[in-house]
């Protein structure tokens, strides 16, 4: 009988698998990797258990619910493709630790805080160096254009169009491909970023726009982490509050785009379909999943609803 692979063995052969289909797994296969390390550390051997799944979701104690579900929802895909191979594989039943989605309340950043933010990614050290250069771009990118952090990362130098101000961002969520306008102040940051890394890195290991000092592509787990640095030295880690994430400035771009178009008397329901197109959704319902009622939103809300009320029959 043939000996089973290891577990780390298997989720990397998993998520080698899932990325020739097109797939990212950025955090997913993070997290995967550490739950095989975990299985075959504690001495298991055979396929994945309910049982195994569900310690290892709720090892980090002080997770939240939502969290520990995600833990577990990515073993049971990972379960699923397992059972293929391996019958006797358990796969976590649905709902085991409660609802398979739960909307995480997304921290909307001010524009103070995102200018806070530019300015402490500038002190990074080498502060003459293009690190701090890249991270200052590449942060400020995602604030006024609403990339995913997976697309900004994505792009090459051919991708950056910025003869003709566009960005190509080819083939990311949901296999779509999609150009993206650049505004005339965003496309002046970018020519002197790409010159500075030209300059700094002549000849560079990467195509990618964005390079690490040492003149590489960035890698994502990289970045989360330099950016939770920040966060601390900014003191945005509050007890009981919602931490600033990455993926909260994609959040905080479509608010703003909603709250200037109220301003601007611009007609909601049709406009909504553009900034679904431009953010790269298969439908106008994942738009409004990044949609939040901060205050000036709720405020615009009570106005009209008051010059309603007010009118007359």
């Amino acid at each position: 009988m043939k000996k089973q692979k290891s577990m780390v063995a298997q989720v990397k052969e998993y998520i080698a698998y899932k990325r020739k289909l097109g797939v990212q797994l950025h955090t997913e296969a993070w997290l995967l990797l550490r739950f095989a390390k975990y299985a075959d550390k504690s001495g298991h051997t055979g396929p994945v258990t309910t049982e195994l799944a569900l310690k290892w979701a709720c090892l980090p104690q002080k997770g939240s619910q939502p969290y520990h579900v995600f833990r577990v929802r990515i073993i049971r895909r990972f379960a699923k493709y397992q059972a293929i191979f391996y019958p006797k594989t358990e796969i976590p039943p649905p709902r085991i630790l409660g609802p398979n989605y739960c909307r995480t309340e997304p921290y909307i950043y001010s524009q103070q805080e995102i200018s806070t933010l530019l300015g402490a990614c500038a002190q990074l050290r080498p502060v003459d160096g293009l690190r701090p250069r890249t991270y200052a771009t590449l942060f400020g990118l995602l604030a006024c254009t609403g990339l995913r952090i997976s697309e900004a990362l994505k792009l090459s130098r051919d991708d950056v169009d910025l003869a003709n101000g566009v960005m190509l961002i080819a083939k990311t969520k949901f296999r779509k491909s999609r150009l993206v306008p650049i505004d005339i102040s965003v496309l002046k940051v970018l020519s002197k970023y790409a010159d500075f890394r030209d300059q700094y890195h002549p000849i560079a290991k990467s195509k990618k726009f964005f390079l690490s000092e040492k003149g590489s592509s960035l890698v994502h787990s990289t970045v989360a982490h330099t950016f939770i640095k920040l966060r601390k030295k900014l003191g945005w880690r509050t007890k009981g509050q919602r931490q600033p994430r990455i993926r909260d400035l994609r959040h905080s771009f479509a608010c703003r785009r909603l709250l200037l178009w109220y301003e601007q008397g611009v007609d909601i329901n049709h406009a909504i379909y553009s900034l679904s197109t431009y953010l790269g959704h298969v439908g106008v319902s994942n738009t409004y999943w990044y949609l939040t009622g901060v205050p000036e939103l709720f405020a615009i809300a009570v106005k009209k609803f008051e010059k309603f009320a007010s009118r007359k029959g």
